[in-house]
């Protein structure tokens, strides 16, 4: 007999002829005095007023969409390297140009489902489908369409148990909860998501319900990425946020030993506190950095954007051609062309001017089908990836 957890208990359950101790969590939120609100409460203002900043910052961004494209790949880049991926953001713009990347295709394909995943998830939500197990499943589905992952049951809840760390469930440093539990426990954390009568903070429940979905792990893969997810999905859905502009994985992978410190913590009595506070401080950090980066990159694109306008005759095109580079950091001629509808005599011609001007610069070295990178834009994405 195993005891019982305010936080869950432990199952026994025989695996490859070995017997396994896995954890069932129980709901939430946690039973009474699982948490010490009063010990989060400078805390949780601090994370909502560095979130409220954001918020507005970024509503009155003049360039939102292009931010938000380039934004969210970083965010993918980050959190797939947390899962073991070695791409890169240029990368990742040289896949989707239809160029070669310099890392494992299947890594890049890995990136380039999650932002896929992601887009599925808020167009949904902004057509009005809720947070559900169903739109959790339809995310784990794009996620896994391609590349090494996507014979682990895409879009399904497992059917088999899984383990985290060791090379059975037998030496694993944690055992999640068996297959036959696992719809229940997703259930039970649906109707949380969605509970409106408990008067819990959304960040308090964000962090709670990243947690629990990392607890109960059910998938077979990708469940890091789509836990991650989970929050902005979360934050953006009850508008928290207008726009999705907070994504916790590179103060995840900053620190990364003490995120699943944190994580595992949570299966004991004493350790949601703890989660907490470290959540509530990811998100502060998070939402202060990214607030700083909007800043930075809106001046960019100000003075560089003033600069195109003084072109005189060549402006016209020239700013178009500028607004590519906005969108996608790295890009071909080619692209130019198919976004903007400029022949390629006049996007060539818009491109070497926007080189001359130092505001791009040819990164390929050959002759034919050049790439152009818009460098200073590409290093403040690039900030401590």
């Amino acid at each position: 007999m195993f005891p019982f957890l305010q936080t869950g208990h432990y199952e026994t359950s025989t695996v490859s002829g070995e017997s396994v101790r896995a954890f069932v969590p129980g709901p939430l939120p946690p039973d009474h005095g699982a948490i010490d609100l009063l010990r989060l409460q400078g805390l949780l203002a601090e994370a909502t007023q560095a979130v409220g900043r954001l918020d507005g910052m970024t509503s009155n961004f003049p360039n939102l969409k292009m931010f938000l494209y380039s934004y969210v790949r970083k965010e993918a880049v980050l959190s797939s390297q947390i899962e073991g991926t070695q791409s890169s953001l240029s990368d990742l713009l040289l896949y989707e140009n239809a160029e070669t990347p310099g890392a494992p295709l299947e890594d890049v394909e890995e990136v380039s489902n999650y932002v896929a995943a992601l887009q599925h998830g808020l167009r949904r939500l902004e057509g009005g489908f809720p947070l559900s197990l169903r739109l959790v499943r339809e995310i784990h589905k794009v996620l896994l369409a391609k590349g090494r992952a996507r014979h682990a049951q895409p879009g399904e809840f497992r059917r088999s148990q899984n383990w985290i760390g060791g090379t059975r469930p037998g030496n694993a440093a944690y055992v999640p909860p068996p297959p036959e539990y696992v719809l229940d426990c997703m259930s039970r954390l649906e109707a949380f998501l969605h509970k409106q009568d408990d008067g819990l903070p959304l960040l308090l429940r964000a962090g709670l319900a990243h947690a629990q979905f990392e607890t109960i792990h059910p998938f077979l893969d990708g469940n890091g990425r789509v836990g991650r997810m989970l929050v902005t999905l979360l934050l953006t859905e009850k508008r928290l946020l207008g726009e999705p502009v907070l994504y916790l994985s590179l103060f995840f992978k900053k620190h990364r030993s003490v995120y699943y410190e944190r994580l595992n913590g949570t299966r004991s009595d004493k350790g949601w506190t703890e989660w907490l506070e470290f959540f509530l401080e990811g998100v502060k950090e998070t939402a202060n950095q990214a607030a700083q980066t909007a800043v930075e990159i809106e001046r960019l694109f100000r003075l560089d954007g003033q600069r195109v306008e003084d072109f005189g005759r060549a402006a016209p095109s020239a700013v178009v051609v500028y607004q590519v580079a906005q969108a996608s950091p790295i890009f071909s001629i080619k692209h130019a062309v198919k976004e903007t509808g400029l022949t390629f005599p006049t996007a060539s011609a818009a491109v070497e001017r926007l080189v001359r001007a130092g505001i791009l610069e040819e990164s390929s070295g050959k002759r034919r089908d050049r790439l152009f990178v818009y460098r200073k834009y590409l290093d403040l994405l690039n900030r401590e990836l």
